[in-house]
């Protein structure tokens, strides 16, 4: 490999959520494709990083693309299933899903994969980039997506792009600043998080955790006294008594000098250093207030210190200065909607709310969330194609958290299933660009729409709808049909007139008891199974429209047989069909 060129269709720098879809939809598209990651696992946040609690895209009708593939493969092969944990629907083990991406990585004979590399020059012919130069090798190609952590392409390429805040004069955001402030300079960024994972040994015999440099208990005082110790360890639970450990209330987010990031790879190096310090203090804090009974989890992820993820968990990086800019506005509901405004180019969705972190720091932000199912999720909008293309730039599209985006949206765009939604459009516009044998920006929208819709292994939506789901029907006819007549678009985000499909229920447990309703979307159920020693009262969820639908149709005090699955953590039961009343 030393000092060798390789020629390719599509080359992918960066092995995150977003790089990761990309090379694989590029590949499964039939363009030779090279992935050069950094670390030995595939997939970001959702594995190297260990944040194997995926937010956002929960609904089923959003479980869409390489995303819904993806949590169909975690529910195959996660012992214990994905009901564990009650800041997720899905948890799972962080070396199961890094198995999944090498398996569909090994499926295809035209992606090749190279691990352990960084990106150190980038070579461009005027305003075309043209290659990627490595250590020990080159890679030229006809497109070239960066899928870095941090938009490192970007600066090595010399590709305009942002870092950090916005003031509201740059795009009249309602949450943003009108100047800069204490806030914006202690924390020029979100803070990133160093995930660890830990373990209930169930009895005090966990090794201790010692204390690193500049331990300082204070920063960890109060972490969980508005919850209990129980709840917080419960909020990133996983499979196997293991507690994913990703705490923003005085824990282990740190955002201390952030700019050091992207100053230079030595000071990168120490704030990561620090980063890991800070989360190692953290377990040191909860192992020391909550005993020995809980220690650092055993053989997590391939590292000298295996409990910890592989690097931290990026909420922000350098964003493209693109030909769109997705704003605040652009991810808010409509005035009396249920849904933003769409994008006529759009290429995935997402639904999350809008989250920053900033630790010790509150910052007041639009709401985007509504009741739905029972419980709090976030509206949905879209993410325009336009917004992976440079202003300038040829041979470029980025796919990671580094799109045109502004500081404020960021808190919504960054999260691992839109962002898996998003590197999966960049990767088939990579692969018809090579196709069509045009530049990104000369792509035509609808082609690559279309692709996204119908593609064999694993289609896509791009335009959101609660109760549409990939496996009704009429999911593609309506798809197209919002498409063609953007003004029909239903501003509560339903299609009208569908019949749901049957559903097999038949592997999930049968809960008899009485339903009741406390509020609007706000449901309980006390389950009276002759099996239960004592009736308990749960929270009722549903991901399924039509069991929302049927939800807020029933009258209070009704005995019901449901299906579905419990969830401890969250102590809900997240129902999946409801039998016929039973009087």
């Amino acid at each position: 490999m030393l000092n060798q060129t390789y020629t390719t269709d599509v080359l992918v720098v960066g092995g995150g959520t977003g790089g990761t879809a990309a090379a694989i939809q590029a590949a499964r598209r039939g363009a030779k494709t090279i992935l050069v990651s950094e670390f030995t696992w595939l997939g970001g946040m959702l594995t190297s990083a260990g944040v194997s609690a995926p937010d956002g895209n929960e609904l089923q009708a959003f479980q869409t693309g390489l995303w819904g593939a993806f949590i169909q493969e975690l529910r195959q092969r996660q012992p214990g299933g994905l009901d564990n944990s009650w800041v997720s629907f899905f948890t799972y083990e962080p070396r199961i899903g890094a198995e999944i991406f090498a398996d569909w990585v090994k499926e295809l004979p035209n992606l090749q994969w190279i691990s352990g590399k960084v990106p150190l020059e980038v070579l461009r012919q005027g305003d075309c980039i043209t290659g990627v130069r490595f250590a020990d090798f080159t890679v030229t190609a006809k497109i070239i997506l960066d899928g870095t952590e941090l938009g490192d392409l970007l600066a090595l390429g010399e590709v305009p792009y942002r870092w950090g805040w916005e003031l509201k004069s740059e795009w009249g955001e309602p949450s943003a600043p009108e100047s800069f402030n204490s806030l914006t300079e202690k924390y020029p960024v979100q803070a990133p998080t160093w995930v660890v994972v830990m373990q209930d040994f169930g009895e005090p015999v966990a090794a201790e955790i010692p204390p690193a440099p500049n331990y300082n208990p204070s920063l960890f005082t109060g972490a969980w006294d508005d919850y209990g110790a129980e709840k917080f360890l419960n909020y990133g639970r996983l499979p196997g008594g293991r507690f994913m450990i990703n705490w923003p209330i005085c824990g282990n987010d740190y955002g201390q000098k952030a700019n050091r990031l992207i100053k230079s790879d030595l000071t990168r190096r120490k704030f990561v250093q620090e980063c890991f310090w800070h989360s190692q203090n953290f377990a040191h804090f909860i192992q020391t207030q909550l005993g020995r009974r809980y220690g650092l989890a055993e053989g997590v992820f391939p590292s000298l210190s295996p409990a910890f993820a592989l690097h931290p968990y990026y909420r922000e990086s350098r964003r493209l200065k693109g030909l769109v800019t997705v704003c605040e506005q652009n991810i808010l509901p409509l005035a009396g909607s249920s849904v933003a405004a769409k994008f006529d180019d759009a290429v995935a969705v997402g639904n999350y709310a809008n989250d920053h972190h900033y630790p010790g720091d509150k910052f007041s932000l639009q709401p985007k969330s509504i009741r739905w199912g029972g419980r709090w999720t976030g509206t949905p909008f879209t993410i325009p194609y336009r917004c992976l293309i440079p202003v300038t730039t040829d041979g470029l599209l980025v796919c990671e958290k580094n799109i045109s985006v502004s500081h404020i949206a960021n808190g919504a765009t960054r999260l691992q299933p839109i962002v898996m939604g998003i590197g999966q459009a960049a990767g088939m516009a990579a692969a018809l660009c090579c196709e069509l044998e045009c530049q990104p920006r000369d792509l035509p929208v609808r082609t690559l729409q279309a692709a996204l819709l119908t593609d064999e292994r694993s289609p896509a939506a791009i335009v959101p709808l609660f109760n549409l789901s990939t496996n009704h029907p009429e999911w593609l006819n309506w798809q197209i049909h919002y498409l063609d007549n953007p003004e029909t678009y239903p501003i509560n985000g339903n299609c009208p007139g569908l019949l749901v499909n049957p559903y097999d229920y038949l592997n999930l447990d049968c809960f008899i008891g009485i339903f009741n309703r406390l509020d609007q979307q706000h449901y309980t159920f006390t389950i009276t199974n002759p099996t239960e020693f004592s009736p308990k009262i749960w929270q009722i969820v549903t991901l399924q429209s039509h069991i929302d639908e049927q939800l807020q149709a029933l009258p209070a005090k009704e005995k019901l047989t449901l299906w579905g699955r419990k969830n401890s953590s969250g102590n809900w039961l997240l129902v999946e069909y409801i039998d016929e009343v039973s009087n």
